[in-house]
């Protein structure tokens, strides 16, 4: 029905519109369901797109979704910005070398493991077989960081991982370069010659430095003075012209928005503009997502694909989602073992690094983009079909991880614990100690810019736990009377 409405539209702009409403609306009702499951919002999305896609109900036209591959290089830049907060110098300096140790074993021996897969086990096409290996060493740093937000998990064990997770994004990207010039070099019947592999790593090098370069710019022009609307305003200009030079030059933005990312929470120590951006991205994020799953072909997965070695791909898709699920643990395991970490580090590092998907699908997509044709459809119909199964089993694993490393506790006292003189005085009944707790976030939220409607709920708050101390003093008081 739509698609007879928008062959009666004859204007572009139109479509795209409507196209875009319709993701944004279907990909917002899906995560009502959902939530319900306790599903990541992530799975919502891939799940709106092969509903609404061609395969499906095709409320989306094939014209809109071939035109909308830059919403890749776009999120990926998103990603990439807010990974680079996690690289403050002050805390790697002292960790460094052993979280590089770690990054490196479970990183290449994931890659490694879905090769030996893919080309000596299932004897799949060789440009296809080191693609899908570089893509294995990807970890989601998004739902990593979400259970560590929802767990408020911390320690030794929270920030290794918010490192390793940060430099396993940079060693996937390196590998992907490598492996995408050494593909077309194969399916172009080429020889390998050893510049495909030393030129993808110097125009990595040279985005890296420009991508410092561009923070440089960011640290220059936004600075304290400027309102919130005006910040947000360049970060997203300085953002979307690097990702666009990237883009002309055919390399990921990824590695560059990182560097970007890092060079100014460095130069400046602004965290508010992180969470300015964490804000505007969600709808970015979501129209990536559901685009992604849009893009999903359903009767390729069940179908041998004759372009990679005619094995189906729902085979191949189950066999990778385990193979790098061991190749990741075990890494983990040898690299924390090298490292000298403690034993419930070792143990359990590795189920915190099983979550794939926004950066891994990002970079199918650019690969799916450079193979072209069945090859590259068949890249993305893999990592997307695993990516829906990572993101259901990962944040669970990543919580795992952090109950089992004794990284974060419910208990209200240990997250929010009272001061030393008053933990000295006598103790206060239960409304006192809550009220307190809740003053001393208030106290550290005191320089936050709240609206006016954040503003009316926390007085109404206060109100109403200001009436609950009366009552409940009152209570008191009346049954020491008796």
């Amino acid at each position: 029905m739509l698609n007879s409405l928008y062959d009666k539209l004859s204007s572009n702009a139109a479509v795209i519109i409507i196209s875009l409403a319709i993701m944004l609306l279907c990909g917002f009702l899906m995560t009502r369901i959902t939530k319900k499951l306790k599903f990541p919002n992530v799975t919502a999305y891939i799940v709106t797109g092969i509903m609404i896609g061609p395969f499906c109900l095709n409320l989306l036209p094939q014209s809109f979704i071939e035109g909308t591959s830059f919403l890749a290089d776009i999120a990926l830049a998103f990603i990439a910005f807010s990974t680079g907060e996690f690289f403050k110098f002050s805390k790697l300096k002292n960790n460094a070398g052993k979280v590089i140790v770690i990054t490196l074993a479970e990183a290449l021996l994931a890659s490694v493991f879905v090769f030996m897969l893919a080309f000596w086990i299932l004897h799949l096409n060789l440009a296809f077989s080191i693609v899908l290996a570089a893509l294995a060493s990807a970890t989601a740093p998004a739902s990593t960081m979400m259970t560590i937000r929802q767990t408020r998990a911390k320690g030794d064990f929270v920030d290794t991982l918010l490192q390793v997770v940060a430099y396993d994004d940079i060693v996937a990207l390196l590998a992907y370069s490598i492996a995408i010039s050494i593909a077309v070099s194969a399916t172009t019947g080429t020889a390998i010659k050893l510049t495909d592999i030393i030129l993808p790593i110097i125009k990595n090098l040279v985005v890296l430095a420009l991508g410092g370069i561009w923070g440089l710019f960011m640290k220059l022009l936004i600075q304290k003075k400027r309102s919130t609307d005006n910040r947000l305003i360049i970060s997203l200009a300085l953002l979307f012209s690097f990702c666009g030079i990237c883009t002309a030059m055919d390399i990921s933005p990824l590695l560059g928005c990182m560097a970007m990312g890092t060079v100014y929470i460095n130069t400046s120590g602004d965290e508010k503009l992180f969470m300015q951006l964490n804000y505007f991205s969600p709808p970015i994020l979501l129209l990536f997502f559901v685009r992604s799953g849009a893009s999903f072909d359903l009767n390729a997965l069940i179908k041998p694909s004759g372009a990679i070695g005619g094995v189906p791909l729902l085979f191949i898709g189950v066999l990778y989602f385990i193979v790098r699920i061991f190749g990741k643990y075990i890494g983990a395991f040898i690299g924390c073992l090298l490292a000298r970490k403690p034993k419930e580090t070792r143990n359990y590092f590795g189920l915190a690094l099983i979550p794939q998907a926004g950066v891994a699908i990002g970079l199918a997509a650019l690969g799916a983009r450079t193979l072209g044709g069945d090859m590259g459809n068949a890249l993305e119909t893999i990592i997307l079909a695993s990516s829906v199964l990572y993101e259901l089993i990962g944040p669970a694993c990543a919580k795992l991880s952090l109950y089992l490393s004794k990284s974060y506790t419910t208990k209200l006292e240990e997250l929010i614990p009272l001061d030393e003189t008053q933990a000295s005085t006598v103790p206060p009944n239960a409304v006192d100690e809550l009220i307190e707790r809740i003053r001393i976030i208030q106290q550290e939220l005191k320089n936050e810019t709240i609206s006016a409607e954040e503003k009316a709920f926390t007085e109404a708050a206060e109100q109403h736990l200001e009436s609950i101390a009366i009552q409940h003093s009152r209570l008191v008081s009346g049954g020491k009377r008796k």
